[in-house]
């Protein structure tokens, strides 16, 4: 088993890679999926999918004491043409196909909910503007699940945006028929008070390519988990974040793709910005390359920034093989200060310091917002984080 290094700076930095049938690695795969609540005991910290979050800032998402009120959260969607939405019941047949939950706080959520909004591409259309749905906290707690459904051979663009303030656990699935494509930008910019928990599923199917941008800049706390299965031979995954946190903010992303099936890819990358004392980011990469997944080609990399002391970041890339057959597997994890080089550099060209501190980040995070192909949601989501940068203590 081979070790990342750890990079102090205020943070830790921790990585395996382990061939199943000689050892074992702690992943998202070993919470035993269920729909049932009183399948999963109430956390109490020392779990290795918890040990990380501070329970005690979730709300009562976690224990059963967050009741849902009537002015949670507010959801409208926007669709062009070639888009069914729906509103629906939890009889629906569609409801949980992409994936079980594998937490407490899911499972809460799955049980709890009382309306689900579906939208449906319909097979083979192309949509030229992209689906827009907006999630906007009004102050009390709900629990919320979405589907997005591609018909075969469909493409579409997916925005989420998450706004306002709510105590919020939600379930969103992504069910990509043969040879669809989807892009998904998931946005959180809550208020600082928020909290929201929420656990992504993506099925993708044969020749299928999913692609997701997550961007977390505000609530309080926020989880999240990112998961991709493969329903046949040949889907393509790429998942993307980036996130900004401020002082006293936690904002954990736990990712997992389960290789359960032949010549399928995968590639990860995730950036993160931190600034001020108690601002921690957590980040989880779980790669499950099970045995009859052979032709299996993936990769995950994380890279974080810390701007300020009292920062603290925890990366922790996982790596599980169950078959030698396979076209390739990697990952990598780097934690570290700002490039004194980079930043003299700038500065003997005659730039600012704090210009230059603004460039050198906004390179860093470009690359991954030029993956999103929206102009306007380009835009919004630089200029945020030139505001981050203003508001550096």
């Amino acid at each position: 088993m081979a070790e990342a290094q750890n990079i102090p700076a205020g943070s830790t930095t921790a990585g395996s890679i382990a061939v199943a049938a000689e050892s074992t690695v702690a992943t998202r795969m070993s919470a035993p999926p269920s729909f049932d609540v009183a399948d999963f005991p109430v956390p109490h910290g020392r779990e290795e999918e918890w040990r990380f979050t501070p329970l005690e800032r979730l709300r009562g998402l976690h224990d059963g004491t967050a009741v849902a009120t009537g002015d949670g959260v507010k959801v409208v969607v926007e669709a062009p043409a070639g888009v069914t939405v729906e509103t629906v019941g939890r009889d629906d047949a569609r409801l949980g196909r992409a994936g079980t939950p594998v937490d407490r706080v899911a499972a809460q959520a799955y049980s709890s909910f009382q309306h689900a909004s579906v939208v449906t591409v319909a097979k083979e259309a192309v949509l030229s503007e992209p689906v827009r749905i907006t999630v906007h906290g009004e102050g009390g707690v709900a629990y919320g699940h979405q589907v997005v459904e591609l018909g075969a051979f469909a493409e579409a663009v997916v925005v989420i945006d998450h706004t306002g303030d709510a105590v919020l656990a939600a379930n969103v699935d992504y069910v990509l028929g043969d040879g669809a494509k989807l892009t998904v930008v998931s946005v959180q910019d809550w208020d600082d008070t928020a909290v929201h928990v929420g656990q992504h599923n993506a099925l993708v199917g044969r020749d299928a390519s999913f692609k997701s941008i997550v961007v977390t800049f505000g609530g309080d706390l926020v989880r999240l988990h990112p998961r991709v299965a493969y329903a046949a031979p040949g889907g393509e995954a790429e998942l993307f974040g980036l996130y900004f946190t401020d002082k006293g903010q936690h904002q954990e992303h736990r990712l997992l793709v389960d290789h359960n099936t032949p010549h399928c890819k995968s590639n990860a990358v995730y950036k993160g910005a931190l600034q001020g004392d108690d601002a921690h980011a957590v980040w989880i990469g779980d790669v499950l390359i099970q045995a009859a997944a052979e032709g299996t080609d993936t990769y995950e990399m994380n890279r974080n920034l810390v701007l300020t002391d009292g920062a603290r970041v925890d990366s922790v890339p996982n790596l599980e093989i169950e078959t030698g057959e396979i076209v390739g597997a990697g990952h990598a994890s780097a934690t570290g200060r700002f490039d004194d080089e980079q930043l003299f550099y700038l500065q003997s060209r005659g730039i600012p310091a704090e210009e230059a501190r603004r460039l050198v980040v906004r390179g860093f995070f470009a690359e991954l917002v030029q993956q999103i192909g929206l102009p306007d949601v380009e835009a919004r989501l630089l200029d945020k984080i030139e505001a981050e940068l203003k508001a550096s203590v």
